[in-house]
């Protein structure tokens, strides 16, 4: 097995006169339309919290019960994870990157006409199904490209503009006496949308830098490195803390600290926020530092917002606290996979990213 390693591990990252992030009309679209494609994920993503309640009420099921449908978001985002390696070998990325999208229309086009509830838990499979088909190939498409940690920041800070828009959305349709699962006719319309987009403008072309490392099979071999267990195992207590810190926060403040409800879900909202914010501010910033060391600085930046959350029980230190702890966790993760780019051979590295994704999502159970 062939690695790709190097003593200035930024070197890659900068453009060359022969490839930059500016040398085509075409490839700023295809940029442009992979983080529109993130703000379809993140929306749907925060769409669901807004929707349980009407869904669980249309069907008239528990709480543990409409539960399911995270199991099965989860099962059809691991299938996946597990196999997009091989798929985008076999495919090509247009119509890897196609096939996501059409999973993610045909579950929002099965949602969207109220089936039975277990009818619901398989359109959900194919949302999760196609939400990791997308985020697999998506961040091995930016991963390829020049500037490729600045790139994979601001892709991953849509998602979270996306999970801000998502509840809005949601709660707007609801609040206009429309039926829950008109929001699933949002998500078909937008998903074909992209699919117009992504079919002519997407080729099969291999990414940057591509070395040959044999034929055998890419799953078993993201698995034999080193690079993708540590990265996959940082990953799972990152994704970990970060979701723990936005689903646990309200609770702890409402409960422990006894604060109001209103502000207590701003201040919530301000963690989602300083998460987006820090993915468009730090993306910046990685231009002039390297991956490992900026991580070291949102780390460092996270343990301080924990500890003045923590120790300063006033209300104002713990809306600072929380923010600055969205803002330092924000760029770990796509600077995680920008990082791992460099480590790992391409054709390696969809299934290097997906597994490392999965863990994540152990993560975030865990």
């Amino acid at each position: 097995m062939i690695t790709r390693t190097t003593r200035d591990e930024k070197a890659s990252d900068k453009p060359s006169k022969a490839f930059s992030f500016g040398s085509g009309r075409v490839l700023r679209l295809k940029v442009g339309l992979s983080f529109l494609a993130f703000v379809l994920i993140g929306a749907n993503d925060g769409a669901t919290g807004v929707l349980l309640p009407s869904i669980s009420a249309h069907y008239a099921v528990d709480k543990a019960t409409v539960g399911l449908l995270f199991l099965a978001s989860t099962a059809g985002y691991l299938t996946a994870a597990f196999t997009s390696g091989l798929a985008l070998e076999k495919l090509g990325r247009r119509l890897f990157l196609a096939a996501g999208l059409l999973a993610f229309a045909l579950g929002a086009a099965s949602i969207s006409i109220a089936p039975p509830f277990a009818l619901v838990l398989v359109a959900v499979g194919l949302l999760g199904l196609g939400v990791g088909i997308l985020d697999a190939g998506l961040n091995t498409h930016i991963a390829s490209l020049p500037n490729n940690t600045s790139l994979l920041n601001y892709l991953h800070a849509f998602y979270g503009m996306g999970a801000l828009l998502g509840p809005l959305i949601a709660s707007g349709i609801l609040a206009a006496q429309l039926a829950w699962n008109a929001t699933y006719i949002v998500w078909l319309a937008a998903s074909l949308l992209l699919l117009t987009g992504f079919v002519p403008l997407f080729g099969d072309q291999r990414p940057l830098h591509e070395e040959h490392i044999g034929t055998g099979n890419v799953l078993a071999s993201a698995l034999r490195m080193r690079a993708v267990w540590m990265a996959g195992l940082f990953l799972l207590f990152y994704v970990g803390a970060e979701v723990s810190l936005g689903q646990w926060s309200y609770t702890f403040l409402t409960e422990e600290r006894h604060q109001a409800a209103l502000p207590s879900g701003w201040m919530v909202s301000g963690y989602w926020l300083g998460l987006m914010v820090g993915r468009f501010a730090l993306g910046r910033v990685s231009r002039n530092t390297s991956d490992k060391r900026l991580i070291q600085i949102c780390l460092a930046g996270v343990i301080a917002s924990v500890l003045l959350v923590w120790l300063a029980p006033m209300s104002a230190a713990s809306a600072l606290g929380l923010w600055l702890a969205g803002f330092s966790l924000g760029p770990i993760y796509p600077t995680t996979i920008a990082l791992m780019s460099r480590l790992v051979p391409a054709r390696v590295l969809p299934s290097a990213i997906g597994f490392t994704a999965s863990l994540g999502s152990a993560g975030a159970a865990f």
